[in-house]
């Protein structure tokens, strides 16, 4: 089964993926019934230590170390839900994840952080005051040459204060600007990369956790299968149809089938504990996994479409332009710096007494720079190896890209292909059981070839379930490669960390009026744009096409 174009919504309320044209896979199929499902393991809710490891946890006046708090900024919706309420569908596991994972929001408030350096490096531009008071005591001891001592002590005051105006750095503090811009650029890609993480662990443990309950179910309804044909097999011995050698041959898979399913128990347990540590709250019935879509019709698109969107592509460019900044900056220190200076001071005429005063005032403009050898020459060399380096992770970091969408794609597509012939297989195989009893029971089957059958129909499902959550998951690792795996592009109209806005909230705060517009343009003077650097891999127009797929 096929699905359409961008029209395939990924979930109620309507969510779309991609541009329109886009081709959607088709969804997950499911595993046939087979009874109810099976219980997983129980949530439990855990008493937190009654003192906190490393000391007094911030807020906390009860002293048990536990403060449950989300960050500014949550929707309300998570701020009032239960974590012990289970998720049901992939929306709720997907927001309760974006706005809840510990990684993530880290992430956000080490992203935050980098954002200040923007208004640090703009108060650059303004005027600064250094300023000292004092008021202290002053005792001296005089030997006379005749060996008596004369004292001299007091209490005085004193004040001064300095101010500097920048006025002409030739781009020492423009590429300052410039490193911090970009600095901060590096963290929003860096956090678009960790909310591309956080998504794809949800969705992973989401299907994992599908995958796994169905596979208990089905290591189950072998288990019921076997048992239903060791007791068959019983009363056809009591009848002298069938040996002893029969039943035991039967009793020995039963065995077995016991055992695998106490692996797929255990698994399941594993992926339940998954899935909490990577959606934050409890798995309930879970509704199939909705149908993504793909914003590229072909792999050639896909390629295209991640040279734009990639979080990974982006953050190596802006460690790019950091390196780029420093070495404007090295090759500013080669010149003089200009700023205006002015010097207030305000003491006593002696250190003895606050009797009589002496006030001083001093203004002008002042040049000022560093002779050296050849430091500044090795500096700016070592920053323009630096920056060629990141120059040349740029290349890395697009190889690295291509290789994971060409893996993704092709191995999506391979799981895709393989799931209706799974299908198919299933159908096939249960047939064959069917049918292989009826002759079994006509002396036309041996119990060999019975067993080989649930074998067959064993591993007919099991590869059935496998292939639909691989295929899912490889697609999914496929929009995380595009740069198309954020909750914004998921889910319509939906509320997301602006971590744009608050760049714009922040960068202004240390301007000085008037001032620093004026510095800031005289100081870029020097510098000039920074365009991205083009791409120097002699590879770059290679890509690997997509697999021939032929059954």
């Amino acid at each position: 089964m096929r699905g359409g174009l961008a029209g395939i919504v990924f979930c109620v309320p309507l969510l779309s993926l991609g541009a329109v044209g886009a081709r959607a896979a088709e969804p997950v199929p499911q595993a046939p019934p087979g009874g109810a499902p099976l219980p997983g393991p129980p949530v439990l809710t855990v008493p937190v230590p009654s003192k906190p490891i490393l000391g007094p946890a911030d807020g906390a006046t009860d002293g048990s170390g536990f403060v449950p708090l989300l960050p500014r900024g949550t929707s309300a919706e998570q701020v009032a839900r239960d974590p012990a309420e289970p998720v049901t569908d992939l929306v709720k596991a997907i927001e309760r994840a974006y706005w809840t994972n510990p990684q993530l929001l880290a992430e956000r408030s080490h992203a935050r952080s980098l954002d200040y350096r923007i208004p640090e490096a703009r108060g650059q531009y303004g005027p600064q005051l250094e300023y000292s008071a004092s008021y202290g005591y002053q005792r001296d001891n005089y030997e006379q040459p005749f060996g008596n001592w004369v004292s001299r002590a007091g209490w005085t005051s004193a004040a001064s204060a300095v101010l500097r105006q920048p006025l002409f750095t030739f781009g020492r503090l423009r590429a300052a600007e410039d490193e911090a811009r970009s600095t901060s650029a590096f963290g929003q890609a860096s956090l678009r990369e960790a909310e591309q993480q956080t998504i794809f662990n949800a969705i992973n443990a989401y299907a994992a956790l599908i995958r796994d309950r169905i596979g208990v179910r089905i290591a189950a309804d072998n288990v019921d299968l076997l048992a239903s044909h060791a007791l068959d097999t019983q009363t056809r011995l009591e009848h002298r149809e069938s040996t002893a050698t029969d039943v035991q041959q039967v009793d020995s898979r039963l065995e077995l089938s016991r055992a695998q399913l106490l692996s797929a128990q255990s698994a399941a347990a594993a992926s339940e504990a998954a899935f909490l540590r990577y959606v934050g709250a409890s798995a309930g019935e879970l509704a199939p996994p909705n149908p993504l879509v793909v914003p590229a019709r072909t792999l050639d698109d896909a390629y295209v479409y991640a040279a734009d969107h990639n979080p990974v592509l982006v953050a190596a460019h802006a460690r790019e332009r950091i390196s780029r900044a420093q070495v404007a900056a090295a090759k500013a220190e080669m010149m003089p710096r200009i700023e205006l200076t002015g010097s207030a001071s305000y003491g006593t005429s002696t250190p003895y007494t606050d009797g009589l005063h002496i006030s001083e005032f001093r203004g002008g403009v002042t040049v000022s720079g560093t002779l050296d050898g050849s430091i500044r020459t090795s500096r700016i060399r070592e920053a323009e190896e630096a920056n060629d380096s990141d120059w040349r992770l740029l290349d890395e970091a697009l190889r690295e890209n291509r290789e994971e969408i060409a893996v993704a794609w092709n191995e999506w597509q391979a799981q895709d292909a393989s799931i209706a012939r799974l299908w198919a297989a299933v159908d096939a195989a249960r047939s064959a059981f069917d049918g292989g009893l009826v002759q079994e029971r006509a002396g036309l089957r041996t119990t060999l070839d019975i067993l080989e059958l649930a074998r067959d129909l064993l591993q007919a499902r099991s590869s059935y379930n496998t292939a639909s959550a691989a295929a899912y998951v490889a697609q999914t690792r496929l929009l995380a490669a595009l740069g198309a795996l954020d909750l914004k592009a998921l889910q319509a109209g939906e509320v997301t960390y602006d971590a744009a806005g608050h760049v714009q909230k922040v960068m202004w705060r240390a301007d000085f009026p008037l001032v620093a517009p004026l510095v800031r343009a005289l100081d870029g003077l020097t510098i000039g744009s920074r365009p991205l650097r083009p791409v120097r891999d002699p590879a770059a127009p290679l890509a690997v096409g997509a697999a021939p797929l032929k059954p």
